[in-house]
């Protein structure tokens, strides 16, 4: 078991590392001390003594859950890469990256002269055609009624039959083509497939626009999801029912799935399953940042204490234990995983019962100002 370390006393070494550790509190103290978990937080209040005392929280045993952590990235669920299906030069461009569009709002517009002249040509084609299907048409109704009175043969019906026919085909073939120029045309015309935020414009004003070439990508901020890989020996243990907590590192938040979906495939050659974990609203999300998801594998009993109470300097973690008269001690600790909620699991350096201060810190200020023994 872990000595607990006086802080002041029969070893000087030890307490001039007390003083240190309590000075460098201060230091931070003074210029910012980061805000406590929700849990600490309550626990240090509801144990608070009057005015002057100091506030703690005892260590206790609890039940806790065993996670195993699964790094991913923050993507969207609707995102769309848009590109190019007609070749033309760009002209116009009225988004930039980060902007909010609507459906239907104008992204890219490709230059339109040569498709709208393909469209003219296409329907000057299907005039010509409907022209001469009506011609068809009628001689072939002449045709009938001569042939009706035997004044043609059966050969020269047939072939006015057989004209009609093939003007007929040739009328559809223009219409479906003055189709295909009209939608060639829209082409051109590049939009917002829904309401959402430009990520990325892959063009300027002037580039030529190829078919398949990425011209602007667009993602809905609404629906964003993390992405984790997750070992299969993992996964086979996983108790994907439990809530998931996701980390988002560079937001400093916690946030809890809405929804898990297992991809049923696994990687051949890292033998890991990709985990889909929807994320709630909340700002400052994007898709690209880092995450880490806390997958409950397992269940536990075991100490632990606030994260507060936990004071670390250089290659020293420790805590502050009060006696029954509120005297601070200063003993180092072995730490293990976090157990959530603001709470922290203590290995090694403490017993069931055992009173820690939840304000180190001020703990820190007040023993390194007060006369030594």
């Amino acid at each position: 078991m872990l000595r607990p370390l006086p802080v002041a006393g029969r070893l000087p070494g030890l307490a001039a590392l007390a003083a240190a550790v309590a000075l460098a509190g201060a230091a931070a103290f003074a210029f910012g001390q980061p805000a406590v978990g929700p849990v600490a937080g309550r626990l240090a209040a509801s144990q608070a003594a009057p005015q002057g005392a100091r506030a703690s929280a005892t260590a206790a045993y609890r039940d806790i859950d065993r996670s195993a952590l699964a790094e991913g990235v923050v993507e969207a669920v609707r995102q769309s890469t848009i590109a190019a299906q007609v070749a033309g030069r760009v002209v116009a461009m009225p988004v930039k990256a980060g902007d909010t569009v609507k459906a239907g709002q104008l992204l890219v517009q490709i230059d339109p002269r040569s498709a709208v002249q393909t469209e003219a040509a296409s329907q000057s084609q299907l005039r010509e055609a409907q022209a001469n299907l009506a011609n068809a048409k009628a001689s072939f109704e002449r045709s009938t009624q001569l042939a009706a009175q035997k004044f043609i043969s059966q050969a020269a019906l047939d072939q006015a039959r057989a004209q009609y026919l093939a003007a007929q085909a040739q009328a559809s073939a223009a219409m479906a083509n003055a189709g295909v120029s009209a939608t060639s045309k829209s082409y051109t015309t590049i939009v917002a497939p829904y309401d959402g935020v430009v990520g990325s414009t892959d063009v300027q004003v002037g580039d030529m626009a190829t078919p398949g070439r990425s011209l602007v990508t667009v993602f809905d901020p609404h629906e964003l999801r993390v992405t984790a890989t997750l070992a299969q020996a993992v996964l086979a243990r996983a108790d994907l029912s439990a809530p998931i907590a996701i980390e988002i590192p560079s937001l400093r938040r916690w946030l809890t799935a809405r929804r898990v979906t297992v991809i049923p495939m696994a990687d051949v050659r890292t033998h890991t399953t990709q985990v889909r974990l929807d994320l709630p609203e909340a700002a400052g999300l994007m898709p690209g940042q880092y995450a880490r998801a806390a997958i409950v594998t397992g269940h536990a009993r075991a100490l632990t204490i606030p994260e507060a109470a936990v004071l670390r300097r250089s290659e020293v973690t420790a805590v502050y234990v009060l006696d029954a008269n509120g005297q601070a001690q200063l003993r180092q600790v072995r730490l293990g995983e976090p157990a959530g909620n603001g709470l922290i699991e203590v290995a090694a350096g403490l017993s069931a019962g055992d009173r820690v201060s939840v304000e180190p810190v001020r703990v820190g200020i007040e023993d390194s100002g007060s006369p030594r023994s």
